[in-house]
């Protein structure tokens, strides 16, 4: 989740700041600004974006791994093997790997990672990823047999989440305050409220990192964070959370804007299992009470793609479905009136730290207003906001970013926080993980999205937009977000 880590999403290209031809000085230190601070530090546990936007990959690696262009690259696993029926994954290690404690990284820790993750008892926020694993055999220290229960055409595009990175036994008790990967960068030092720090890897068996250390600087205030970029407090500021000052920076040498995409659907999120949104008329009124671009426009100065269903434009199977939910509050009027709501009602609206929420939370109240939906809105800070609207389900309303990739089978589990329960998305769900030709796959995505549309289980408004302010001799700070992360395993100070 920027928020909500959910399955899903994130999206394409390396923006390089300056030219990779140009020398580069080793070493180094970097301070990166972030606007939420993670709950705690176990990806493995939780559905907040904020921890993979520290760790995934700087600290954690899963069996593969998200380039910044999306795709599917090996990680942990340097190579598999696919049997014909396609039930069986054989995935190879990578040779010489240790957890930052020294110990060594085997195809047991793999075997105990997934049979964790997919266990009856599992906190995994993402259990549906591991739904379809029937088994994990160690073949030899350097081999590992994973065996589905039927086809997934994802699964390696699942083993790449956050949610499936690979841990050890040996330091999973405290994986929450000192987490042990086997990433680039070990864990250093957490000040709540303030930083995490970590420290280049001088062990690790790939690529080493080109910096020395890093620092997450959390800065939640839209004003503070403009302060700290313009002092210079900070390297880089990811998902800016003030684009309104966007230009200011643009004119100033000292930095670079990149303005890239996400995968984060964001959405005015409903609880379809209270009254009155458990009625699909009241939903339909409530998407139709919407104006998507005055949101845009007002809360994020015009940065953000309209969407009408959970599903990112940029994605080759996205289905416009904006006008199935177009601004018409004669017609949401008319539809509360037809539910029994003719004189309206009032619901809570709870919203989260990042700015795309609580400013579009303004403009939606008012949206609602003119409608006759009364909001009762409440700020939350984000642990908060994951305690009673992602875990409690106590809420009526909510803006929220989900922002991992193609994550639109979420709506496929009744106990996801928005309470959707359909027998019809379920099935199509069901057979999309056993598809895998690409022509039948497109056709069940472009199903899916339109079942979700026409039963308006969220308000959807916009796909939020990347918004980054780099110092401009920072190089290979990702432009876009093909998953929530800040990967800094590859960048450098330009000399």
């Amino acid at each position: 989740m920027t928020t909500l880590r959910t399955a899903a999403a994130l999206t394409s290209a390396l923006a390089l700041c300056a030219s990779l031809g140009t020398a580069h000085a080793a070493g180094g230190d970097v301070t990166v600004g972030l606007q939420l601070e993670p709950p705690h530090l176990d990806p493995t546990s939780a559905a907040a974006g904020a921890i993979d936007q520290v760790l995934y990959s700087n600290v954690f690696e899963g069996l593969t791994r998200f380039g910044p262009d999306g795709s599917i690259n090996p990680g942990l696993a340097k190579d598999w093997d696919v049997s014909e029926d396609g039930l069986t994954y054989t995935f190879h290690l990578q040779e010489g790997v240790t957890f930052h404690d020294g110990t060594t990284m085997d195809a047991e820790d793999v075997k105990f990672s997934l049979d964790r993750a997919r266990a009856e008892d599992s906190a995994n926020a993402q259990k549906a990823l591991f739904a379809d694993i029937a088994s994990v055999d160690v073949v030899d220290p350097a081999t590992v047999k994973v065996t589905l229960s039927k086809p997934n055409g994802n699964f390696l595009f699942n083993m790449a989440w956050g949610d499936a990175v690979i841990v050890a036994p040996e330091s999973i008790e405290n994986i929450k305050t000192n987490p042990v990967g086997t990433g680039a960068f070990t864990f250093s030092n957490w000040v709540q409220g303030d930083q995490i720090t970590l420290t280049k890897n001088a062990d690790y068996w790939g690529e080493p990192a080109k910096l020395d250390s890093a620092t997450f600087k959390f800065i939640s205030d839209p004003t503070a964070a403009f302060a700290a970029v313009m002092a210079e407090d900070v390297d880089a500021f990811g998902g800016y959370p003030a684009p309104e000052n966007l230009p200011q920076f643009e004119a100033d040498p000292r930095f670079n804007v990149l303005i890239g995409s996400t995968e984060g659907e964001t959405i005015l999120s409903t609880n379809n299992a209270q009254p009155p949104f458990d009625n699909p008329k009241v939903r339909e009124a409530l998407a139709h009470a919407i104006d998507r671009q005055a949101i845009i426009d007002g809360a994020m100065f015009g940065y953000g793609t309209p969407i009408g269903t959970h599903f990112a434009p940029h994605h080759p199977d996205y289905v416009d479905l904006t006008g199935n939910s177009a601004y018409d509050p004669e017609k949401a009027k008319a539809l509360l009136a037809e539910a029994g709501f003719a004189d309206g009602f009032t619901t809570t609206l709870k919203l989260p730290p990042p700015s795309y929420a609580r400013r579009g939370g303004e403009i939606i109240a008012a949206q609602l207003r003119d409608v006759g939906i009364e909001t009762e809105i409440s700020n939350l800070e984000w642990a908060q906001w994951l305690e009673q609207v992602f875990r409690g389900k106590d809420f009526g309303l909510t803006i929220i970013s989900h922002t991992e990739p193609l994550d639109i089978g979420i709506y496929a589990n009744p106990d996801y926080y928005f309470q959707y329960d359909s027998a019809e998305f379920q099935g199509v769900m069901a057979e999309l993980n056993e598809a895998t030709d690409p022509a039948k796959r497109s056709e069940l995505l472009q199903k899916a999205q339109t079942i979700i549309s026409d039963d308006y289980v969220n308000g959807y408004l916009f796909q939020l937009a990347q918004l980054s302010v780099v110092k401009a001799n920072l190089v290979g700070i990702w432009e876009n977000s093909p998953t929530q992360a800040t990967d800094l395993t590859a960048v450098y100070w330009e000399e």
